[in-house]
């Protein structure tokens, strides 16, 4: 049997961290975007979508 596929998200940066609290700022570095309209693939678990949650309006989903 072949390995199963796991889903990932792609999240793209739109918003500036600039005027932030520091705990977002860490939040987006954790998701490897820190530069405006970067785009990382990341593994879709809970604590992925969490970190999401957490910085929702500087950041999109990728479809």
């Amino acid at each position: 049997m072949a390995a199963a596929k796991k889903k990932t998200i792609k999240v793209k940066q739109t918003g500036s961290p600039i005027r932030r609290p520091q705990d977002q700022r860490a939040t987006l570095i954790g998701l490897g975007l820190n530069k405006m309209n970067r785009v990382n693939e990341l593994e879709d678990t809970p604590a992925v979508r969490g970190m999401i949650r957490k910085v929702e309006h500087l950041v999109e989903i990728v479809e």
